[in-house]
């Protein structure tokens, strides 16, 4: 492996006045897999992937090429190349989705080159309007779309930003089950390049996508591992997938 194409976390902790809401996690995210965070709510998910992306403090390492992200401002992490989505999109409803993609491409613009006119679309964005499906859509508002659509365009957005590293977070919340299934139909055409993490708690979509699951509980890594070896073990079913059989397939 080279250093640009893994994410390596050594010893994390975020420490909120004495209440530890992740604690020595280790955990190493590869390109080209899909890798899932599950755990119950409070298990510290979300928290991990605030300190990776720079929005709370965090100690320990997070090596990614040279950089360690933890010493790092959020801005200086997306120029690094690391992005984010959260639960709810955060776009820009009033603007089209060319305009959202235009602008979330600016990250890696001179601001002169923010001022100038262009003429035409850039070829990165309209790659992106395509990869995420969107390219019949360019010039209607982001607030008028579906809820699935949001979501891709927000993927979009990160894809403009040449995010490396992807962090998703219950992505398909609220999604129907056609939306779903282009989701993760979108994951699986642009992990092979990217380094792709996923908090979900849609259990059936995990199964269906996941090439790596690590389980967070308490703030602390509890198991990682396939689906397969996540469902077979004892720890997991215990604390949140339940005791039974019929626990682990539904839970």
């Amino acid at each position: 492996m080279t250093g640009q194409n893994y994410l390596e976390v050594q010893g994390l902790t975020v420490d909120f006045d004495g209440f530890k809401a992740n604690e020595n996690v280790d955990v190493t995210f590869l390109q080209g897999r899909i890798h899932f965070l599950i755990g119950p709510n409070g298990a510290g998910k979300t928290t991990l992937v605030d300190a990776l992306t720079g929005l709370v403090h965090g100690t320990g390492y997070a090596r990614y090429g040279t950089k360690d992200l933890l010493t790092l401002k959020s801005h200086q992490i997306t120029r690094a190349g690391v992005g984010r989505t959260f639960q709810t999109a955060t776009v820009f409803e009033e603007l089209t989705v060319l305009q959202n993609l235009d602008i979330a491409g600016g990250v890696h613009r001179r601001a002169r080159g923010m001022v100038l006119a262009r003429r035409g679309v850039p070829s990165y964005v309209q790659e992106a309007m395509e990869t995420v499906g969107l390219a019949d859509h360019r010039d209607r508002p982001a607030g008028i779309l579906a809820h699935g659509q949001k979501q891709w365009l927000e993927i979009g957005m990160l894809l403009v930003q040449d995010a490396q590293v992807m962090f998703l977070d219950e992505t398909v919340a609220g999604m129907s089950h056609d939306e779903r299934e282009e989701t993760g139909a979108l994951l699986r055409r642009i992990a092979p390049t990217r380094t792709i993490v996923v908090i979900e708690h849609d259990m059936d979509f995990v199964r269906r996508y996941a090439d790596i699951v690590t389980v967070l509980h308490a703030g602390k890594v509890l198991a990682e591992g396939t689906v397969a070896e996540i469902q077979a073990n004892p720890q997991v079913q215990e604390v949140y997938l339940g005791r039974s059989t019929e626990g682990v397939e539904h839970g």
